[in-house]
């Protein structure tokens, strides 16, 4: 899968978010659970722009759109590029059944496993000096395949900000644990975003100082 551009990737997130708007708004959601996100395919148009020297890269992982929505506000917010972080087996909604020890999700989450992603590593890496990376929360820590990213990437010389989304768990100290998966990198302190708080990443994106 190629990167979006910011363009690009407006008009399929705005899609998206109505998706999701219109299947899943005002839903209350266990904490921490994982749940089915829009239908998972190839989002980025094969004649995605490189990125430039310096760039922003907006890369995440998104169960129920709540991640995405986030991601579309930073990207709109920044004119930065964007990497949705999609596993090579798309998630069922039997695999991503929160009260089910023996689903895929729970199986992962009992043996710290590393879900195999499409896609591991964005075209154009080299050229992105900083990369905010969004996933949401489950079980109090981040989503496996935001795990998978960190440890199979090089962000050696890349300023990274993560943020995540959650019913009402805090970023705790999931951000840490994946710099520790990524070994290398600036990592910052990142932030946590309840669904549909567009504006108030926005103003999170304003103090970075990207």
């Amino acid at each position: 899968m190629a990167n979006l551009t910011r363009r690009n990737f407006l008009a399929v997130a705005a899609a998206a978010a109505a998706m999701t708007l219109a299947g899943c708004a005002g839903e209350p959601e266990a904490e921490g659970a994982p749940q089915k996100d829009a239908p998972q395919g190839n989002e980025a148009g094969a004649d995605a722009a490189p990125a430039g020297a310096g760039a922003t890269l907006v890369a995440y992982f998104s169960a129920t759109g709540n991640t995405a929505g986030i991601a579309q506000a930073l990207v709109d917010h920044l004119g930065a590029d964007a990497f949705r972080i999609e596993v090579a087996e798309p998630y069922t909604d039997d695999d991503l059944d929160y009260n089910d020890g023996g689903s895929r999700v729970g199986v992962e989450r009992a043996e710290d496993g590393r879900p195999e992603l499409a896609q591991v590593t964005p075209d154009g890496w080299g050229d992105y000096d900083t990369v905010l990376l969004g996933y949401p929360i489950w079980w109090g820590d981040a989503a496996g395949p935001a795990k998978t990213f960190a440890e199979g990437n090089d962000f050696d010389g890349k300023t990274v900000v993560p943020f995540c989304t959650s019913a009402s768990s805090g970023i705790g100290r999931s951000g840490e644990r994946l710099a520790e998966l990524a070994g290398a990198g600036d990592w910052r302190e990142g932030e946590r975003f309840s669904a549909g708080a567009a504006d108030e990443a926005a103003n999170w994106a304003d103090g970075l100082g990207l």
